[in-house]
């Protein structure tokens, strides 16, 4: 499974035209830095197996799950003898549900379910994936629409966990959590209404019933991302789909996106998918 590398953008090598591709993978072989525009998640079923991904190790043993939102620079490392479940998949048929929005700032960071940090939901995403193994191996009719499906639970399941977290707000007594999480699904459901106009930080704020400097500290507990990152997220994901349509002026896509100059845009869009928009297109012309 030696990826196909461009630079450190890796071709995700997507059979026919479907936009799944899993691997039951023995290799003992490392793989480099690299990122690619499809999701990623992995399952080591014998022995252990680690990724290092914003300066962070992760060690997965046996059984646990990692989700590598797409777009992330991460490096894999074997050991001699083992196997685990490599699942790639187009996020944005996930992320274009309606709802997702509200969860999608917590979704897109990187996210290691085991069974003792998600006791509530560990056997069922478990379960999930390997079922998709299944699915996937069978290739009977319809199997893409049933995998696809049982994405959407992963991610539900993890969103809901996340979100009704009692840790989400540390500071903040239980019976007033769900009040707070509310709060914030109001900010982030104006967002994707009017992502593409200027959104100040006070404005958000005020439609959480917060001062701008609580509204901050609360919204990085929340998301463990900061408001303005949040939004810029969102007009880049936004992007992405204007991208894919040939012939349509990158000035006039970040304009569409929210985005004050194509200076901004560049240099927003780059660091969330690390390479610029200009990039981003050649690539996934290339991809397709």
């Amino acid at each position: 499974m030696q990826p196909e590398l461009n630079g450190v953008f890796e071709k995700v090598n997507f059979t026919g035209d479907s936009l799944i591709r899993l691997y039951q993978n023995r290799e003992y072989e490392d793989y480099p830095v690299h990122w690619h525009t499809a999701a990623e998640i992995i399952m080591p079923i014998e022995n252990t197996y680690s990724v290092t991904m914003n300066k962070t190790l992760y060690r997965l043993r046996e059984g646990d799950i990692l989700i590598i939102p797409p777009g992330e620079l991460h490096e894999l490392f074997a050991p001699p003898t083992g196997e685990r479940i490599i699942l790639l998949f187009d996020f944005t048929l996930v992320s274009n549900l309606k709802g997702f929005s509200n969860v999608l700032p917590i979704l897109m960071q990187p996210r290691l379910i085991t069974a003792e940090n998600y006791p509530d939901i560990y056997e069922q995403e478990k379960n999930l994936l390997t079922s998709i193994t299944k699915e996937y191996q069978s290739k009977n009719t319809l199997w893409e629409a049933i995998a696809y499906s049982m994405i959407i639970q992963m991610f539900v399941l993890a969103g809901r966990s996340c979100i009704g977290s009692s840790n989400l707000f540390a500071d903040i007594r239980t019976s007033r959590q769900k009040e707070y999480i509310d709060k914030f699904n109001k900010v982030f459901q104006y967002v994707d209404q009017n992502y593409t106009e200027e959104i100040s930080l006070e404005t958000a704020a005020k439609i959480a019933g917060f001062s701008k400097f609580h509204f901050s500290r609360l919204f990085k507990q929340f998301t463990d991302t900061s408001f303005y990152d949040c939004l810029n997220l969102r007009r880049v994901q936004a992007a992405e789909h204007l991208l894919l349509i040939p012939g349509l002026p990158i000035t006039e896509i970040a304009l569409q996106c929210g985005f004050s100059s194509i200076s901004t845009f560049n240099r927003v869009f780059k660091s969330f998918k690390k390479c610029t928009p200009s990039e981003f297109r050649e690539l996934y012309q290339n991809y397709k």
